[in-house]
């Protein structure tokens, strides 16, 4: 597939080249895939270290709270130097970050290396934030929601690749996943060295100052830009409700149905594969038919109904049947990613980019500690029992207050509009 920028703006290159959509969606491709490999098998390396089910889910939270409460301060640390410096270098501290501990999880002797390993790997990982940036450089506010469809489909193909292969080495040895995984965040870090081109030109780049790029600052700075607003409550409530998801997936079908890295996973190759086909292929279709706005309310709800199901599931195959329905429901971070995108000044996309990922990583920090938790107090509980699906229940409750925030916020946001341009026309739906 060949993909044409027709941004106005030139972008910088490096060796000669031309930043393009090719080359940060194959960079990110890499990044995921090395990402999904440890996925299926991190939760039972950590059970190696403890002696129940209800002590793994709290550990695995403790492991888990680590990476994103470095996150939370490291991305919009990150993304503002990226306004300052370029994507290009940041990105390579990242797949340094990713390397290093990848190789060192899987030398890991105590938990303690675990806990320490994932707060430098989470310090140093801005890698989506910053590939979101590199996208709106190149990229006119009009095609935005595309073109995050697209980078959404390489997480999408990564989640197909990654969690399988890492289920697949898993079943043969724990560590066989993390040092692949070091193996290729080693590739991709030479891959941005020696190939990935600069997006960011210096006439378009600013100063880096600690007063935005503090988690505080860099948060409240997205909450003021026009036409965000109350979309910071809707990311962060469906951010929390997605890592929830995250850090119970493994634990919950393991205690539910008994499912063991192999089966795990082959159900994350099924969400790779949705994702993949309706960020690469269908979100485009869908824009067609429906506005950004509202094809953020239509994935809300898709996704609240899922989370309900997934809780309620007695079998494993009700599983994949509720990742095949949530079609809509893979679509609406692209549109509301665009949202955001389209709102922030053309040299602040790594920062506002940053704030994201900060709030992400702040749910990140409390999903560990709700998630693992509420599966501890339910894990005496026999096989196939529905109360074992509290967490998703939650989730599901989360996202139903996302939809509520995102549609008032949307019927203001169109009454504004009016109130300023009398006589014109609402917006198409």
């Amino acid at each position: 597939m060949t993909i044409q920028d027709t941004s106005t703006a030139p972008a910088g290159s490096h060796a000669g080249r031309s930043a393009s959509m090719p080359f940060i969606m194959l960079t990110v491709l890499i990044d995921m895939v090395s990402i999904g490999l440890i996925i299926p098998v991190l939760p039972a390396l950590v059970g190696t270290f403890t002696s129940n089910p209800s002590e793994q889910a709290h550990w695995f939270g403790v492991v888990a709270f680590a990476f994103g409460i470095a996150s939370f301060f490291g991305s919009p640390i990150l993304g503002a130097l990226s306004d300052r410096y370029g994507r290009r270098p940041v990105l390579l501290l990242g797949f340094s970050g990713l390397a290093l501990s990848f190789f060192v999880t899987a030398m890991a002797t105590a938990l303690w290396m675990l806990i320490a390993v994932r707060l430098v790997a989470g310090a140093l990982m801005a890698n989506a934030a910053v590939a979101n940036a590199y996208v709106a450089d190149i990229t006119p506010p009009e095609q935005r929601a595309k073109r995050f469809g697209l980078l959404g489909a390489m997480f999408g193909i990564g989640f197909i690749l990654g969690p399988v292969m890492g289920g697949l080495l898993g079943s043969i040895d724990l560590h066989w996943p993390f040092y692949a995984a070091g193996t290729l965040a080693l590739l991709n870090w030479l891959y941005g060295f020696f190939v990935l081109p600069e997006s960011l030109p210096k006439e378009r780049r600013q100063a880096f100052e600690w007063r935005k790029a503090n988690p505080v600052g860099s948060l409240k700075a997205l909450g003021q830009l026009r036409g965000v607003g109350a979309l910071v409550v809707v990311i962060g409530l469906a951010s929390l409700a997605q890592f929830i998801l995250h850090t119970t997936w493994v634990l919950y079908t393991q205690l539910k149905f008994g499912w063991g890295p192999k089966e795990n996973g082959w159900s994350l190759f099924a969400v790779g594969v949705m994702s993949a086909l309706v960020q690469g292929v269908l979100v485009g279709k869908m824009l067609k038919r429906w506005s950004a706005q509202r094809l953020a309310v239509l994935g809300l709800v898709s996704s609240t109904a899922c989370y309900a199901l997934w809780g309620a599931a007695t079998e494993g195959w009700m599983m994949y049947a509720v990742i095949f329905f949530n079609v809509l429901g893979f679509a609406a971070q692209a549109a509301i990613q665009a949202l955001v995108s389209n709102a922030a000044d053309p040299r602040s996309q790594g920062q506002t980019m940053g704030a994201v990922a900060s709030l992400n990583s702040l749910m990140a920090v409390a999903a560990p500690v709700i998630g693992p938790s509420i599966l501890g107090f339910v894990s005496h509980l026999p096989r196939g029992d529905w109360r074992i699906g509290a967490p998703y229940y939650l989730c599901a409750v989360l996202q139903a207050l996302a939809t509520i925030v995102a549609v008032r916020h949307f019927a203001r946001a169109r009454h504004l509009r009016s109130a300023a341009t009398p006589g014109a026309a609402g917006p198409a739906s």
